[in-house]
């Protein structure tokens, strides 16, 4: 039995207790910092011989040069043979939705004249070279190779590198055949903060990115937490997590099974429900524990609901909007009635699922949207993974003799006014000479 958290609204310390669940799991670790960054600091001086040393520690593979962590171009393309055609041919039709999604986001470049005649514009380039790292561990996610991968290529980027852990030198074929499939350009079996650091920094074998994107373990996290600044990163990912909203119209079987798809990620992971009816809410834990003891994964789901699950009752779905934008979740199901009218009120979310039918999982592989998403509140101030993650915008500003006059007097004023001369006098060459 699973006794889930139990709040509501109407309690006068709604507001502590929530905020209380919300807090959960989110200090820095200094000791995990002070290791991931002694860590990236062997890679950055001494490069490939520290990446061996790392794999054969970490990962109980005997490499014995860089070269061998390189996975072959044949060895993917043979990868998608190797798995079966059910699986192949579902991990295309995700790809094809995936870039379809994906190509809507592509933002060209712009210009336009002012009235003055200045023209102004934003040019739009692709990022050079990008990282993904991709988790090989407890498990093989050929759907986040998929999502990472594919708009970093819609967006124009040339070379795309992916790293994958392979403990005890065995890789996944499916993700290699995806890998394949969104068009990676190298791959190399590196895992860890090692893995993070060579991609960061490069190394004699592996080359230096713009930017490294792709979920990891807490030691992959912070150690792109302390590269940030050096190349650029998607975001610092927390554990995944699920808000479900219900008016009671809906199927408690389907309402625990949603919470299940997250809370077996990892044993951090967070599946909340808020619902208007107290009956639905009783049926969905009686559901939980009928239905958990069937799960493969129960272990891990079972620990993931009783430190971060809650079922949560609202008097209205009004107040149940306020709740969610508190929460800011990674992953929202609007699992009422009419979910479009609900919209609206909702500021706060990385993705949302609008009615009972449409399942966080469907997201999480094939509908199009990206997977990779806010989370820890983060949906408050960011948004999901996409082609605009992997597009940089340069500001254009043209003036000539018949216009920069216009231009020139108000930089002059402004410049002496802050003092800064040299700024005014450059602008005031252009009035047609210097005033002293």
């Amino acid at each position: 039995m699973i006794a889930l958290q139990r709040l509501d609204s109407t309690e006068p310390d709604f507001p502590i207790q929530l905020d209380a669940l919300l807090s959960g799991n989110r200090q820095l670790d200094a000791e995990l910092t002070a290791t991931v960054g002694a860590i990236l600091d062997a890679v950055r001086t001494r490069g490939d011989a520290a990446v061996l040393e790392y794999t054969r520690r970490f990962d109980s593979r005997e490499v014995r040069t860089a070269e061998e962590l390189q996975v072959p171009q044949g060895q993917l393309e043979k990868a998608v043979q190797a798995i079966p055609a059910e699986l192949r041919q579902a991990l295309e039709q995700a790809a094809e939705r995936i870039r379809r999604y994906h190509e809507r986001q592509r933002q060209e470049s712009w210009t336009y004249e002012d009235a003055d005649g200045v023209v102004l514009g934003q040019q739009v380039t692709a990022l050079d070279r990008v990282g993904v790292y991709v988790p090989g561990g407890k498990a093989a996610y050929p759907s986040s190779v998929l999502m990472n991968v594919i708009p970093a290529r819609v967006a124009g980027v040339k070379d795309i590198i992916m790293v994958v852990p392979a403990p005890g030198g065995e890789l996944n074929p499916a993700v290699l055949a995806a890998a394949h499939i969104a068009g990676v350009d190298r791959v190399f079996t590196i895992g860890g903060a090692q893995a993070v650091g060579a991609l960061a920094f490069g190394t004699e074998t592996v080359p230096a990115v713009d930017k490294i994107v792709g979920p990891g373990n807490k030691y992959v996290a912070a150690a792109k937490r302390l590269v940030f600044g050096i190349v650029g990163i998607d975001m610092v990912a927390g554990p995944s997590e699920v808000v479900i909203v219900s008016d009671g119209s809906g199927e408690p079987d389907w309402a625990a099974m949603d919470l299940f798809a997250q809370a077996e990620h990892d044993e951090d992971a967070r599946a909340m429900l808020i619902a208007t009816d107290e009956t639905f809410l009783t049926a969905v834990a009686d559901s939980v524990n009928r239905l958990l003891p069937g799960m493969e994964r129960a272990d891990i789901i079972r620990a993931a609901l009783k430190n971060q699950g809650a079922l949560i009752r609202v008097r209205d779905l009004d107040e149940a909007a306020e709740v969610v934008n508190r929460i800011a979740p990674e992953h929202l199901e609007l699992a009422v009635k009419d979910a479009d009218a609900m919209l609206p009120a909702i500021r706060h979310a990385g993705a949302i699922f609008l009615g009972c039918w449409a399942a966080e999982a469907m997201g999480d592989y094939c509908a199009g949207p990206n997977h990779v998403l806010p989370t820890a509140r983060t949906a408050r101030f960011s948004s999901p993974l996409g082609v605009y993650d992997f597009q940089k915008r340069s500001s254009l500003i043209g003036a000539g003799p018949g216009n920069a006059a216009v231009l020139a007097r108000t930089a002059s004023i402004m410049a002496r006014s802050e003092g800064l001369t040299a700024h005014a006098r450059s602008a005031e060459y252009r009035l047609g000479g210097a005033d002293e």
